[in-house]
């Protein structure tokens, strides 16, 4: 076993001046980002794949990371999404029957660092204290003028596109549980399951997973990929998935999202949720530290029941902006009263701000999907081809 303090050192240093010291147990160099933090105790593989963590160091509250290793079941994208990786302490050898390769190895292969001994409780008081905010981890310079020069470099993710970098190039189906390449989106024609297209700003596998398990077809289309495109193959249903950044630097699918209001029943999770918003006349906003993890207390305000929730967002819909629009708010956030969910009152179109399916975290508002199901079946009758 290699202990921390015979591997390379590494320094992770705030844009506020404030350092951290540790060990590299995977990866070298230097990599900006906006640092961040999660508070799942198991998940890390579906953090680090999620695209919707793109741009972003994470760091793991639960102190121990590692020990059941990385499987091929539990990726959330083709690739790790994160620019960085911290831990308190990394565990050597893992100790899982699915484990096919450790932790280190896994980052390594797609040039990441990871860094260990780091203080992450004093970290995450930090960020929760001071806000989420831009910063390097660094392990070939202890210069901290030098890398205090590359984070104010580092644009952050405000105003940035960041969907662009983690969309898919071309249409692609989902078949038997896997990405499946094609030349042209054309639905099987043998196959009469509902029909949905998916919408790709960084879509997690889990999502197009529990689409399929719902006896669904599922095409996936780029994010740049116009309302006209989408509705020229008459999808039964639309989906507007997660992925990275600030939404409102993202306006074309905004104004996609806008044009397919009302052609076919929408639902959207995460940054779908507030493309959606923005596109019914509201507003979004960063917030402070976000919301990572899969312990997140929402409440349905239609039924009053509690769910326990996995999310993973900075920016949140703002509320009083949707004041005047015909939508109705259906989910808040119990810790600070931030909009979790929407529906619109006239048109098939709802979402939601955290990830009911989960991956990694409880299983509360998979509800959702079949929501979604019975939203396509009762309209499907009243919506004909458009195109």
């Amino acid at each position: 076993m290699s202990l921390p303090w015979n591997r390379p050192k590494a320094v992770l240093l705030l844009e506020d001046g404030t350092v951290f010291h540790g060990y590299a147990f995977s990866g070298s160099g230097r990599t900006p980002g906006e640092v961040v933090f999660n508070t799942s105790m198991t998940g890390y593989q579906e953090v680090l794949t999620d695209p919707s963590y793109k741009g972003q160091i994470v760091t793991m509250t639960y102190p121990l990371t590692g020990t059941y290793g990385i499987n091929k079941d539990d990726m959330e994208s083709a690739a790790v999404q994160v620019e960085g990786f911290i831990v308190k302490e990394y565990q050597d050898f893992a100790s899982n029957w699915q484990s096919e390769r450790s932790l280190a190895d896994f980052l390594a292969e797609y040039g990441k660092i990871g860094i260990e001994g780091i203080d992450t409780r004093a970290l995450t008081r930090h960020l929760r204290v001071s806000g989420a905010m831009r910063g390097i981890i660094a392990t070939d310079t202890d210069n901290l003028a030098e890398l205090m020069e590359q984070i104010r470099a580092y644009p952050g993710l405000n105003g940035i596109d960041l969907v662009k970098e983690v969309t898919c190039k071309k249409p692609y189906r989902w078949l038997n549980g896997k990405r499946e390449e094609i030349d042209s989106p054309d639905w099987l024609p043998s196959d009469s399951r509902l029909r949905v297209a998916a919408l790709d700003c960084g879509i997690k596998y889990n999502i197009l997973r529990m689409l399929e398990n719902r006896g669904c077809q599922v095409l996936v289309f780029p994010a740049d990929t116009s309302a006209s495109q989408i509705l020229s193959c008459n999808p039964d249903g639309i989906f507007l998935s997660n992925g990275p950044g600030d939404p409102s630097a993202v306006h074309y699918v905004v104004e996609t999202v806008r044009s397919l209001l009302g052609q076919k029943p929408l639902f959207g999770i995460c940054l779908g949720h507030q493309m959606m918003g923005l596109a019914m006349g509201g507003k979004t906003f960063k917030l402070k530290f976000g919301h990572r993890g899969a312990n997140q207390p929402v409440k349905d305000l239609t039924t009053g029941k509690i769910e326990i929730t996995s999310q993973n967002h900075g920016f949140s819909v703002d509320q009083e902006s949707l004041s005047h629009m015909p939508v109705r708010l259906t989910h808040i956030n119990l810790n600070d009263n931030t909009l979790e969910g929407l529906a619109h009152l006239e048109l098939p179109a709802f979402c939601v701000q955290y990830h009911p399916e989960a991956s990694p975290g409880p299983h509360d508002a998979s509800y959702l999907f079949d929501r979604f199901m019975d939203m396509i079946e009762k309209y499907k009758p009243a919506m004909k081809a458009v195109v």
